[in-house]
């Protein structure tokens, strides 16, 4: 059972913030940031690695449209966009789900907290990695 799913269905209540056609938006019940909010498509994919690039386009134009409305219409000053694809990505609900952080200044929420430098070597990497 996917609990997404269970929620876009109406089985499992939720916090619905927009709903169209093909993507649902609720408010993430984790209680970490005030207006956290998924955006999902109510068609079942695992993550951004399975879905098809139409509904991913879908999915972030909900994604800027509620974000925009956040910084327009309700007093945040930002967002920060996330999504975690596969389980080594922690991603821990296996629906495709892209994150909304409103922010506002003051806030002292850090969600890059990366400070380690791993001394890379950029240009062995990029060579590496390329798409040609």
């Amino acid at each position: 059972m996917c609990v997404f799913c269970e929620i876009i269905k109406g089985n499992i209540p939720s916090y619905k913030i927009y709903e169209d056609e093909d993507v649902y938006a609720f408010l993430d019940i984790g209680d970490d940031v005030i207006g956290h909010t998924l955006v999902v498509p109510k068609k079942h994919y695992d993550n951004i690695l399975d879905v098809p690039v139409d509904t991913m386009n879908k999915v972030m134009s909900v994604v800027q449209k509620i974000s925009k409305h956040y910084v327009e219409n309700k007093g945040f000053t930002g967002v920060n966009i996330l999504n975690n694809s596969g389980v080594d990505a922690d991603q821990s609900v296996m629906h495709l789900h892209v994150h909304i952080l409103p922010r506002k200044n003051g806030d002292n929420i850090k969600v890059y907290d990366l400070k380690a430098r791993m001394g890379s070597d950029f240009k062995a990497i990029c060579e590496e990695l390329k798409m040609d």
